[in-house]
């Protein structure tokens, strides 16, 4: 009896010890994914052409391609000047200045997720044209900024927010507009919420999401058709740690309930990379003057492409309302 109770009690031992063992391998599992899931999405180390070939991101067959490549052309043949500020915690980011002969109203043109700067050359040859001044910043881990990790625009609003504050001080602007598209139009909703400059008369935003909580969530369940627990909460631990922001802190809905500057919303009604029905809730959340623009036939950032008349036309008829310009 005593060595058959012996045995019972060995083979309990072993059944916990291999449970123990089973818990502690699939929480390491977990970490494991939320770490990589934190670089792939938050660091510029980890090859991105997964996201960005998946068809639910990839760029419409309907639409006419973006001109980007041949307005980088023209703005490399503008006089520009390159600026540098310094971040509240102490990143050196860095931007293009083109200023115009007019002497215009400023526009503050920001980018969308791992690009840069130069990618907004389209927008600022439209604004160029129409007599604006601009600047492009590359947000912090993009482009010539400093930066370990992308902020998804929530470090990077406070950044704008210096921007703004240099154009006002250095340039001595008396007119500043900031217009973003994607990820610099979550930035640039979640800079809203924040104490800016009285010379930012308006603001822009092109298919921003929501929060980085929301857009992860639906990115994680159309490319790997997985759940957001436990591996969203685990990339958002890292986020924490190594960002310093948690990935539903970053909301951009929050920010524009505060917001008391003019904002224009636009979105593509075919965007299935920051899903159109993200744009209702941002829309009737702000309290501020507002308008609305959906371009029908659109996908992700393709609103002025797919109608750059009426696109063009919405935007500078929208800020010319509140630019205080004899």
């Amino acid at each position: 009896m005593k060595g058959r109770a012996f045995d019972m009690k060995k083979r309990k031992q072993k059944g916990i010890v291999a449970a123990l063992g089973g818990t502690l391998a699939a929480s390491a599992a977990v970490l494991g994914a939320g770490d990589f899931f934190y670089r792939l999405c938050l660091t510029q180390t980890v090859d991105k052409t997964k996201i960005f070939s998946a068809p639910h991101n990839r760029p419409s067959d309907d639409v006419p391609p973006s001109t980007v490549n041949e307005d980088m052309v023209w703005l490399s043949r503008q006089e520009t000047k390159e600026r540098t500020i310094f971040s509240e915690d102490g990143l050196c980011l860095r931007g293009i200045l083109l200023p115009n002969p007019a002497g215009g109203p400023w526009a503050i043109l920001c980018h969308g997720y791992t690009g840069h700067a130069e990618e907004m050359a389209d927008f600022a040859r439209e604004f160029y044209k129409r007599g604006y001044q601009v600047l492009m910043p590359d947000a912090r881990g993009h482009g010539k900024s400093e930066g370990d990790y992308i902020g998804m625009g929530w470090p990077d609003r406070r950044d704008i927010v210096c921007w703004a504050r240099h154009l006002a001080d250095k340039e001595r602007a008396e007119n500043i507009v900031i217009l973003g598209i994607s990820m610099g139009g979550a930035m640039v909703m979640m800079a809203s919420g924040e104490k800016l400059p009285l010379q930012v008369r308006a603001i822009v935003e092109d298919c921003g999401y929501t929060s980085a909580w929301d857009e992860f969530h639906y990115q994680l369940k159309m490319l790997y058709h997985l759940p957001s627990f436990p591996l969203l909460n685990m990339m958002d631990m890292f986020a924490r740690k190594r960002a310093g922001y948690g990935l539903k802190e970053a909301s951009a809905l929050k920010q524009v309930a505060k917001c008391k500057i003019p904002m224009m919303f636009i979105h593509g009604k075919k965007d299935s990379m920051v899903p159109y029905e993200m744009l209702r809730p941002l829309y009737e959340a702000a309290t501020c003057p507002k308008e609305l623009f959906v371009a029908e036939q659109a996908g992700h950032g393709e609103s002025r492409q797919a109608e750059p008349e009426e696109y063009w036309k919405r935007v500078f008829a929208f800020l010319g309302k509140y630019l205080d310009v004899c």
